[in-house]
């Protein structure tokens, strides 16, 4: 009889930072002014690309944004970023290429400040309170 094994579920403190380096890269991407446009498959890619981004950012801000305390400004503004987040996520992909494009924009703004907050709450430093 085979003996199976159980993954552990990673626990915060196990597992590895946000690479904040390469999430800002992707929004760049969306967000740079003079660029040739994506091409449709690009953009499908580069939506599930931000979304992840987002969703790994999302818990990361929270727990930076809890150590902070409750009359902290930077604890509100990454609160209310997050409130945002929220919603970005709840945007369709779908329409016309200007709506993609504008989709993907304003995921790409939210990976930023997301990033900004993470950052500016200590959350680059999460296990050793630097």
């Amino acid at each position: 009889m085979a003996h199976g094994t159980t993954e552990k579920a990673a626990t915060p403190e196990e597992t590895l930072p946000p690479d904040i380096e390469t999430m800002r890269a992707s929004a760049r991407r969306a967000l740079t002014e003079n660029a040739e446009l994506p091409t449709p498959d690009e953009l499908d890619t580069l939506v599930l690309v931000l979304r992840g981004h987002i969703h790994l950012l999302v818990p990361e801000v929270e727990r930076a944004a809890a150590r902070q305390p409750e009359d902290s400004i930077p604890r509100y503004c990454a609160l209310a970023c997050l409130g945002e987040a929220h919603n970005k996520l709840r945007l369709g992909d779908g329409g016309g290429l200007p709506i993609r494009v504008s989709v993907v924009r304003k995921l790409a703004r939210v990976v930023n400040a997301l990033c900004d907050h993470y950052e500016n709450l200590g959350g680059d430093h999460p296990r050793t309170g630097q």
